[in-house]
């Protein structure tokens, strides 16, 4: 595949290869005599080797499924080839070939022009250079689904805590309201029960003290219902308190 014309499409969306285990959808980030950088949903950034891509595919219209972010400044591996790459990524830990039998992983410890060396646990391979369909070396970013399901989940703590903050302010006023309504009634039972108490000792009888009931009864003397022995009786008790006063 010639590098002029996947240099038109860089910073689009495409799709390497028809299907398959080496094939990837993805935004094109670089392009070389003899390799390509792809970002990719799944792998992060795979460099493709170009004698390997049988066809790129890429929608007029945009509609390609791709549901990563790529930030502007994200930095990533350049080289002039796919040796200079291979070089460049010596001692890190890679993955290389998306499927099959030839997929390896492990730190790249070694590069001749013929084959690379890997190290992995207690093995050391060694891979053909022209088997090296595809490499990558971990470098993602969030995916733009997750974000967004992560912003929703943000959002809706946010709502609900909201709401809760709300529901308390509302039963704190129904509590309050409660409260001074109870207060009101206790208020007005009050107050009936004063005024139920000012009646009921208007309404006692009156009564007098010594020296006043004998002259009550002597105010009496012309009701015939006051014996003559009562009348006496009463003029004597008062006849005796004045002159004890005296």
């Amino acid at each position: 595949m010639h590098n002029d014309i996947m240099k038109y499409f860089i910073g689009k969306v495409i799709k390497v290869n028809r299907g398959g285990s080496e094939s990837r959808i993805g935004k094109l980030m670089h392009a070389s005599e003899d390799h390509l950088a792809l970002f990719t949903e799944d792998d992060g950034l795979v460099y493709y080797n170009t004698q390997h891509i049988k066809s790129f595919t890429d929608n007029m219209k945009g509609q390609m499924e791709f549901n990563i972010v790529v930030p502007n400044d994200i930095q990533y591996k350049k080289a002039d080839n796919f040796y200079s790459l291979l070089e460049s990524l010596k001692f890190q830990w890679v993955k290389i070939n998306r499927g099959g039998p030839e997929k390896l992983e492990g730190v790249l410890s070694d590069i001749h022009h013929d084959y690379v060396s890997l190290i992995n646990k207690e093995e050391i391979v060694r891979l053909s250079m022209f088997h090296i369909k595809n490499i990558s070396y971990g470098l993602k970013v969030e995916n733009a689904q997750d974000q967004k399901s992560n912003n929703q989940a943000s959002n809706q703590s946010k709502q609900s805590n909201k709401q809760e903050v709300y529901r308390s302010s509302k039963s704190e006023k129904q509590n309050l309201s409660q409260y001074e309504a109870e207060k009101q009634s206790y208020k007005s039972d009050s107050d009936r029960k004063k005024s139920r108490q000012r009646v009921q000792y208007q309404e006692e009888p009156l009564t007098f003290e010594e020296p006043y009931a004998e002259e009550v009864m002597m105010e009496r003397a012309d009701d015939d219902d006051v014996s003559l022995s009562e009348l006496l009786s009463s003029m004597e008790k008062y006849l005796r308190k004045v002159a004890k006063k005296e």
